[in-house]
């Protein structure tokens, strides 16, 4: 018989990385653009993104699914990034990187959520 399969997660992380990636190139430079630039410049409507309406659109599923997208996954990315330039470099150990990495991500994850998730029970 042989060796007792051992668990392969790769495939989570590379699609996190994945998710992360498409989030920094199409999300945030729509956020930057809109929040950025065109309300700054008097382009959009000022009660366009109004503190109340910011704070409803926000503190709403939408929201947590907006958190989600521009803060979690790209989070995700840089972790898996930071990891494998850890491995690249030889610094520490993979396993334990990992732990760190992904485990930084999921704790700022979940912050983040928690605070959209509180502003929205009040």
């Amino acid at each position: 018989m042989g060796q007792p399969r051992q668990a392969y997660d790769e495939p989570l992380w590379w699609g996190l990385f994945s998710a992360g990636g498409v989030c920094f190139a199409v999300v945030l430079p729509a956020v930057i653009l809109f929040i950025g630039l065109l309300l700054p410049l008097g382009l959009l409507p000022a009660e366009a993104l109004g503190h109340e309406r910011a704070s409803r659109l926000l503190f709403s599923l939408p929201g947590v699914l907006f958190i989600g997208a521009a803060v979690c996954l790209p989070l995700f990315h840089a972790a898996h990034r930071l990891r494998h330039g850890l491995f690249d470099l030889s610094l520490g150990q993979d396993t334990r990187n990992k732990w760190l990495m992904y485990g930084l991500a999921a704790l700022l994850s979940l912050l983040a959520l928690a605070l959209v998730i509180v502003g929205w029970l009040r």
